[in-house]
C-alpha cells in the first residue's frame, strides 16, 4: 500500500481508502458480520482511511467503523459527511445548530470525543459560497 501526508494533518493515509456507503444498507440488506469481515480485510491489506456519512444506515456504517477501531491496535482515519439528512436541503439549513446536531450524532456513532474528518454532505452551491460558511463562522 501507498500512503500519502494529508494536508498538515501530520497523517499518512492509504491512497486507497474504504468507502462505507454500501455496509450502511442503502442498496438492500447487508450483514455486519461480512461488513465487518471486509473492512478488517482492507486494514490487512494496509487501507487505513475510511469514508462514511452518518445517512449511510442512518448511522450503521459509523458504527460499523467505530466497532472496527475498537477491534484494531492500527491507526485508523475516518472521515465522515454531515448534512445530507437536512429536510428541505437547502443552503440556508446549513446552520451552527443543525451542523452540531450532526456533529454530536457522529461523536456518538464512531464513539469518539472528536471527529478525524468532517466534510459537508452535497451542500447546494449557495452555501459553499455564503459569508457564514467561511473559516471565521465554523470557528465556534
Amino acid at each position: 500500500m501507498q500512503y500519502r501526508n494529508l494536508g498538515h494533518t501530520g497523517w499518512k493515509v492509504s491512497t486507497i481508502s474504504f468507502g462505507s456507503w454500501a455496509i450502511g444498507d442503502a442498496w438492500g440488506p447487508v450483514d455486519d458480520q461480512e461488513s465487518l469481515a471486509a473492512i478488517n480485510r482492507a486494514v490487512d491489506l494496509g487501507v487505513n482511511f475510511f469514508d462514511t456519512a452518518d445517512v449511510y444506515g442512518d448511522g450503521r456504517s459509523e458504527r460499523l467503523l467505530a466497532q472496527l477501531r475498537r477491534q484494531r491496535p492500527e491507526e485508523i482515519h475516518i472521515a465522515t459527511k454531515a448534512g445530507r439528512r437536512l429536510n428541505p436541503h437547502t443552503a440556508d439549513a446549513y446552520n451552527r445548530q443543525n451542523l452540531t446536531a450532526f456533529v454530536e450524532r457522529s461523536l456518538k456513532n464512531l464513539g469518539v470525543e472528536a471527529l478525524d474528518l468532517l466534510q459537508l454532505h452535497c451542500p447546494p452551491q449557495r452555501s459553499i459560497i455564503a459569508q457564514r460558511c467561511s473559516a471565521s463562522w465554523m470557528t465556534w
